[in-house]
């Protein structure tokens, strides 16, 4: 794990094609513009783990009307 300290306008490269800038820092917050190739997935922590347990519950609710 790397720990960095940055200020609005810095950037990370990471892996040469994957760039992180630092648009705006404050005190509790940082927004953060994610440059990637289009076949790299960004989540947000936990996002992903909400994601599946939606399509769990839309995957539940079709089997349930369709009577399967």
């Amino acid at each position: 794990m790397l720990v960095l300290g940055v200020r609005t306008g810095e950037s990370i490269v990471i892996d040469g094609n994957i760039k992180l800038t630092f648009v705006k820092v404050k005190e509790n917050t940082v927004r953060v513009m994610i440059d990637a190739p289009k076949e790299v997935p960004i989540l947000r922590d936990g996002v992903e783990d909400k994601n599946k347990s939606l399509k769990n519950k839309v995957n539940i609710s079709i089997r349930e009307e369709v009577g399967a």
